[in-house]
This record gives C-alpha cells, structure tokens and sequence, in this order.
C-alpha cells in the first residue's frame, strides 16, 4: 500500500471517529456491560439474633454484626438486616456475596473511638497505605451491596474526627491530635518509594477514615442508602469493576467531604443520587502523583445520570489524583443548583500529576447557579504541591452539550500550561448561560481547537 492511500485511509478513519456520536453507540454499550451483584438469599439473618442491642456498646455490636456478615458468606451469601433503632458500632467488613440491609427506620451509628478501627490497607489521597480501617470496608471480594432506606452515621462534627485536620474552623485547639505530620509523611513516602509494608498508620498516628471503602472488589451495589456525617471521603471504590451507585444521598458537610470517588475503577454507574458535600460531589481518580504512575491503573466508563448536586467544590470532577488517566464519561439529565457549588464541570492536576484525561461528555444539565464556572479545567492546580514536577498531563475531548446556568462568575474558566497546548479539543455547544458576573469566559496559558458553538452568555443585571 502506498504512502497516499494508507494517507487517505488515515484522514477518513481520524473524520469518522470525529463526526461519530458517542452518545448513539458507546453510551448504550458501556450501560449494557455494567453488571450488578449477584448476592443469594441462602441466609437472611437479623443482627438481632447474633446478640445486637440498640442499648449495647458499639464493640458488642460490631462483633455481633461483623458475625452476621461472616456467617452469611459461608452460607454461600445472604442478608444482613439491620432493623428500625439506632445501633452503634465500629467498623465493619463487608464480605463477598454479602448484602447489608439498612432498613427503614435504622440508623447504623459509626463512634468515634479509634480502637474499633483496626489496620488495614487501603488508599488516602490516591496514595497506597495502612491505615485505621473505613467505616464499611471489603478487600478482594465480590458480589456486594449494602442497600435499604435506613441511615449510615459516620459521626462526623467538629468534636470528632473533624477535628483530626488540624484547622480551627473544624474544631481543632491546641494540644488536640491532628493528621498533617502523617499526611506529610505519606506524601513524602510515595515520593520516595517506601515500600507499601513500610507505610503504616495506627491509632498512634491516624487519618480519618472514609464511610465505604472498597478495594480491588467485582460487582458492587449501594443503593437506597442516606450517608450523614463522613469523617473524610464517603464513597471510595478503589480498583473495582462494575460499581452501581443508585438513589442514595450524601449529605456531609465536613473537611474533604467528598461525596463519591471511584479511583482506577472500571464501569461505573451514579444515578438518581442527591449529593449536598463539603467537597466535590463526584469526584474521579486514578492515584497520586509516583503512587498513580506506578499502579498505571486508569479509570474508566463512568456514567453519571439524573442526579441532584447541591452544595460542593464541583458537580462532576476529574482529579486530582489522576495520574494513571481516566477516559470515557457519560454525564446527562442531572440538575446543580446552589450558591455553595463552585463549579459544575471541573478537571484538575498539574505537572507532579501527570496522566490523559480524554472523552468527556457531558449534555442535558440544568444549573440554577454556581459560584465560579460552569466549566473549568485547570492544568496548574495545587501550584506549591511540594513533588517531583516535570509530568505534563493531557486533557482531550470534552465535550458539552445543553448545559445551561443561571447565575456564575464565568462560563467557562480554562488554565493551560505556558510551555505547551496540553488542552485540545474542547468543544461547548448549544448553552445558555445568563447571568455572568463578568460576562465572558476566562482562558489562560496555551491550549487548542477549544470552540465554542452557539453559546448564549448573558451578563448579570
């Protein structure tokens, strides 16, 4: 074949992939591939009966329902019922083809006594640990779910785990325990490459745990659920395929509280969920920094429809701890409003991040108002992260489509580097933003082919 017509055959395949409407045929595939758990009815047992009381100690509850849970799975599965009362406990282990039933009228209550945490590996930040164990944890398990329309209590407030960051705003005084020396000291030990034995957090020397943390789990289902009050992070699979999130809510106003973040996980499903956090809402990751590009795990097929997002840093967030990439987001029919979220489409990372982020796309979204940009990607984030640099992260393909704001600062709000367009092809179409501050959109440093096309933006009156 010669070099002309292997040419021809190039620029036809490169224009058909550009005018291919990915909403029309990877969309209904990727939502047809995403399975949910199979978890058996062998066994349905009441915590009841293995000696939980809404009068116990939280130690005599978690051993009695972490029981429950252990008999279930070597029935071969079944369901773990929590019933109406409140129940205190500490943390819990969620094994394969287990479902945890919060029902109606139950609140699962999680106490702030670091004992009933043990040590476990997990990621923080996007960085590889041992740590006190999450609230609601799995390892290596598959055909999961806790479901039902009770309560999970993280116990959350600034006489607890909040102030563990060390910020006055949070509860933290004087002579109180806070987490920046062993958050320093992870970050500083992925910059190395200690080995991950080596990297041990214990009641000694903590970080707040996250709600639900599951590592390196097949088929996962959380449905139904309301989470209050997360120590940190609520939602946190991490190395998962096939992650179903439907109709849970997420209100959590504490420090980093962010509302769901799949980490390197693979087909993933967020519908029909209300999110009002202290962070961003949803937020997609990959690891951080040395950490992420060792794993070299991206995250992949995510889905996110008919969601509510109120407050938070960001609706729908890439970053960023993104290292080892994300491609391919279908994002429609959610509505954002309020004056505590900032943005409604944010990417962020820099050069100690590196990584591709492509495929974005995102339609049918309509936004009340937002404090700063509808959409904003932002190649400079965390400026004096204090990391190996030189890592140059890419953001390609996204892709907004009837996506109209009320009120914001900007419409679009996008940061490039200075030395190189590492932002290409951006294209927004069909919008209508009214009542912009400063009326425009805001570009800076380098970036390509980023159009927009019948984009209606109205000054505030």
């Amino acid at each position: 074949m010669n070099f002309r017509i292997s040419l021809l055959i190039l620029v036809y395949i490169t224009t058909l992939s550009a005018n291919a409407n990915p909403w029309k045929k990877e969309f209904p595939r990727l939502l047809k591939s995403i399975t949910t758990p199979i978890c058996y009815d062998s066994k349905v047992v009441n915590i009841s009966d293995y000696g939980a009381r809404v009068d116990a100690q939280a130690k005599i509850n978690q051993r009695a329902i972490n029981k429950a849970i252990k008999d279930c799975n070597a029935a071969g599965g079944g369901k773990v019922i929590i019933p109406a009362g409140v129940w205190n406990t500490g943390a819990l282990t969620l094994l394969s083809h287990v479902n945890l039933v919060v029902e109606k009228g139950a609140v699962l209550q999680f106490v702030f006594n670091p004992s009933l945490y043990p040590q476990v590996l997990t990621h923080w930040e996007g960085l590889e640990c041992y740590n006190i164990s999450p609230l609601i944890y799995a390892r290596d398990a598959e055909d999961i779910a806790i479901t039902g329309k009770g309560v999970i209590d993280g116990g959350g407030t600034n006489e607890t785990w909040w102030a563990w960051t060390g910020v006055t705003r949070f509860g933290w005084k004087e002579g109180m325990y806070n987490q920046k020396a062993s958050r320093k000291q992870l970050q500083e030990w992925s910059e190395e490459q200690i080995d991950v034995e080596r990297r041990r957090f214990d009641i000694s020397n903590p970080m707040r745990p996250q709600t639900v943390n599951f590592m390196f789990c097949k088929r996962v289902l959380i449905e139904g659920v309301t989470f209050l009050r997360s120590p940190f992070w609520v939602l946190h699979p991490v190395m998962c395929d096939d992650v179903t999130v439907r109709g849970v809510t997420i209100i959590n106003k504490g420090p980093n509280g962010d509302g769901c973040d799949p980490e390197s996980c693979n087909r993933v499903l967020i519908e029909n969920c209300l999110f009002r956090t202290g962070d961003d809402c949803i937020a997609i990751k990959s690891g951080r920094n040395a950490d992420g590009r060792r794993w070299g795990m991206p995250c992949q097929n995510v889905i996110v429809r008919n969601c509510k997002m109120e407050d938070g840093h960001g609706g729908i967030v890439v970053g960023s701890e993104i290292s080892g990439g994300f491609r391919n987001l279908f994002l429609e029919n959610c509505q954002m409003d309020s004056p505590n979220l900032d943005r409604v489409v944010r990417i962020k990372t820099n050069t100690c991040r590196g990584g591709i982020v492509e495929n974005i796309y995102v339609r049918n979204v309509e936004v009340g108002e937002c404090r700063e940009a509808v959409l904003k990607i932002n190649l400079n984030y965390e400026p004096r992260e204090q990391a190996q640099r030189g890592f140059i992260p890419t953001v390609r393909n996204v892709n907004l489509e009837n996506v109209n704001c009320h009120k914001s600062k900007y419409g679009a709000y996008i940061v490039g580097l200075e030395e190189s367009e590492q932002i290409q092809n951006v294209l927004v179409k069909n919008c209508v933003w009214t009542g912009v501050l400063t009326g425009e959109n805001r570009m800076e440093g380098k970036f390509r082919n980023v159009k927009f096309k019948n984009v209606k933006i109205r000054v505030a009156e």
